[in-house]
């Protein structure tokens, strides 16, 4: 189907394109709310600055699509492919991208605020200031998310649920990992983590794994490192943990 055909059938208030053929197309600045696209194939197809919002994109392909600046408030992406996606300064409000595919996904400047990534996989995606923190209505949730190598710079993940999440070898200079309503981030992996600057104050980090983390000048203020992992961590004193 071509982009002409789509818009024309989505003119004439046909919402269900679920399962059909639509990559590679240009659909730049389209209004597309409430659309059906599960398990469509929309690899490759550029969808900048359009509206999705409340869009069905679960088990949908997004490899190499262009989402960026696009309005996708609410939207369903689980288990979605969106490997290689870009996403810069894309509106996911409240998303649902639980077990979704984000390897290499590029979200810069994303907001997530009260997105649900549960058990995502965003290995080395970029989130560098992505706002993560949780809305009025919903907390936004990376519990078991795969973040292994991901550039989380100046993030601010303050409140975000981030149990059992593997942030091994992530960037998290300067980010705001600080507790938003007493959340927790116990037995998360951050070994060999950078978090030069982070805010972990009053974080609970109790039985995390931080051995290897750069920890220079993050602020530890009242956070819990009860059985936490500290091995040849460097501290943020600038000393190294034994």
């Amino acid at each position: 189907m071509d982009a002409d055909e789509f818009l024309r059938r989505y003119a004439a208030a046909e919402r269900d394109f679920s399962d059909v053929d639509l990559s590679a197309i240009d659909l730049r600045e389209a209004t597309l709310v409430g659309a059906n696209f599960r398990g469509a194939n929309l690899s490759q197809i550029d969808l900048r600055e359009a509206r999705l919002g409340q869009a069905q994109l679960s088990q949908a392909n997004l490899s190499r699509a262009n989402l960026s600046e696009t309005i996708l408030w609410g939207t369903d992406f689980s288990e979605a492919n969106l490997h290689h996606a870009e996403l810069r300064e894309a509106d996911l409000s409240g998303a649902q991208l639980r077990k979704a595919q984000l390897e290499e996904t590029i979200l810069t400047k994303a907001c997530l605020r009260g997105a649900s990534l549960k058990g995502a996989n965003l290995f080395r995606a970029t989130l560098f200031a992505a706002d993560l923190r949780p809305s009025s209505e919903q907390q936004t949730d990376l519990g078991y998310a795969d973040l292994s190598g991901a550039n989380l710079s100046y993030a601010n993940l303050s409140g975000v649920l981030l149990q059992g999440a593997k942030l091994d070898g992530a960037k998290l200079c300067r980010a705001n990992l600080g507790v938003w309503g007493g959340e927790r981030f116990y037995q998360t992996d951050l070994s060999e983590a950078s978090l030069q600057g982070a805010d972990l104050s009053y974080a609970d980090l109790s039985g995390a794994n931080l051995q290897k983390a750069d920890l220079r000048k993050a602020d530890l203020t009242k956070a819990n490192l009860t059985n936490a992992n500290l091995q040849g961590a460097m501290m943020p004193d600038g000393t190294i943990h034994d």
